[in-house]
């Protein structure tokens, strides 16, 4: 290894060492980390996006969309597969590895007199790079929730999205759908745009009335600005009817699943939310949403699929896929998630379309997240499943392989990104 990247690789250890002081509500760190750095945030035009589902690929395709049109666009998503910088992306670029090791080093001394989170110094270093690199518009996704995230320093977007509501993180969020979608409506501000993907109309209803509340200049919701019909799946892409103004086009993406299409549906509706000059002919939409790529959904490599779904809405969204496609039977699932997380639900979504699951462990689940394998394995014995678990990871990999017609490897970003790395997929590729 090179001195370079032992240095980038020993800057960002350091980074991720900062997990180990959890979530800090609150964005005074980040505002000062920023203001040490000259406050890029408040010069940036931004799309803001949140929700519990939906988030990726809602900003993969604004990023394709307006890269489309001749912008020069920065990505802000998290977390990354297989290597930090997939986080920071312009262009499509990640960072460099240098870049990332010089702002570390400069900042070093503001971030630990603050005692700043992981989270809050990256959305710094984010802020920061998208402005030396110049982008002419920026893609952020939130971390975590909205209100209290460290992306919500942003005080003006282009326009403000909120995708869908679902059931995680309920022990910082709150433990029902209406008191996560008040958080998740936090990103909505006065005087910009909002955005609502959610579909249940309760929810939605109270997100618009949140949006309404905090001032926002217009508020585009779905069922109304725009609606989603006819979704067909077939091969490698998503086609729908997008529904507006009394007219409708046949619109494709990429991205698999009848959930993409209103993952993409509210994508273009966030362009029309921010008006001019961000809103595309039908030919960019077209061209932009050819080159759509989101590492880790629904993600192919021959006879395997890598999907990030870590909660049971995310994998009933998967076996609603598996069921729509034609994949190869038997599918046997490797499976592995964290404790935290709802693995039961997981399971029960999974169960109609995995002929037979494969538990593990992944490497990089954190030491306090690992779920217990033993547990997970009797209570899926418990309910009937075909089960196996194989503790060792490359061993549960081979195992998932054997007489499988397709292997698919979720449960985290921690399982995909193992997995990725070992097999020596590129999360950026394609």
């Amino acid at each position: 290894m090179d001195v370079a990247l032992r240095d980038y690789h020993a800057a960002v250890d350091a980074l991720f060492a900062r997990t180990a002081g959890g979530v800090k509500p609150g964005l005074e760190r980040t505002e000062a980390i920023l203001e040490a750095v000259g406050s890029p945030h408040r010069r940036l035009r931004v799309f803001h996006v949140a929700g519990t589902n939906g988030k990726g690929s809602v900003c993969a395709t604004l990023d394709a969309v307006l890269r489309t049109m001749g912008f020069r666009v920065g990505r802000y998503t998290s977390p990354h597969l297989v290597d930090f910088r997939e986080r920071i992306l312009v262009d499509g670029v990640p960072i460099s590895a240098g870049d990332v090791t010089r702002w570390l080093r400069a900042q070093e001394p503001v971030i630990d007199r603050l005692g700043a989170t992981f989270f809050e110094a990256t959305t710094a270093l984010a802020f920061d790079h998208f402005e030396r690199a110049g982008v002419d518009v920026a893609v952020v996704e939130t971390g975590l929730g909205g209100r209290l995230d460290s992306t919500n320093v942003l005080q003006r977007p282009l326009a403000a999205v909120v995708t869908s509501i679902g059931l995680d993180h309920t022990d910082l969020l709150g433990d029902t759908l209406e008191k996560i979608a008040l958080e998740k409506a936090g990103i909505f501000k006065p005087g910009s745009p909002a955005v609502v993907g959610e579909r249940n109309p309760a929810i939605a209803s109270l997100l618009d009335a949140a949006a309404r509340e905090r001032g926002a200049s217009a508020i585009h919701r779905e069922g109304e600005a725009w609606k989603v019909d006819d979704v067909r799946v077939v091969g490698a892409q998503t086609t729908f009817l997008l529904e507006r103004d009394g007219a409708s086009r046949r619109v494709a993406t990429p991205l698999i699943g009848t959930h993409q299409a209103y993952n993409t549906a509210v994508a273009l509706a966030a362009f029309r939310a921010a008006g001019e000059p961000w809103s595309p002919s039908a030919s960019q939409v077209d061209a932009g949403l050819a080159k759509v790529r989101l590492a880790g959904r629904f993600q192919r490599a021959d006879d395997t699929i890598f999907d990030v779904a870590h909660n049971p809405a995310g994998a009933a969204v998967l076996a609603t896929t598996l069921r729509g496609l034609a994949v190869k039977r038997p599918v046997v699932t490797l499976l592995a998630v964290l404790a935290d997380k709802d693995w039961r639900g997981i399971m029960r979504e999974l169960a109609a379309t995995t002929g037979r699951f494969v538990l593990t462990i992944a490497p990089t689940a954190p030491a306090g997240r690992v779920w217990n394998l033993e547990e997970a394995l009797a209570w899926a014995r418990g309910q009937g499943l075909a089960v196996d678990a194989v503790p060792d990871f490359d061993a549960a990999l081979a195992a998932a392989a054997r007489g499988a017609g397709t292997r698919v490897i979720t449960g985290s970003f921690h399982t995909v990104g193992d997995a990725m790395a070992r097999l020596q997929v590129d999360p950026l590729a394609g």
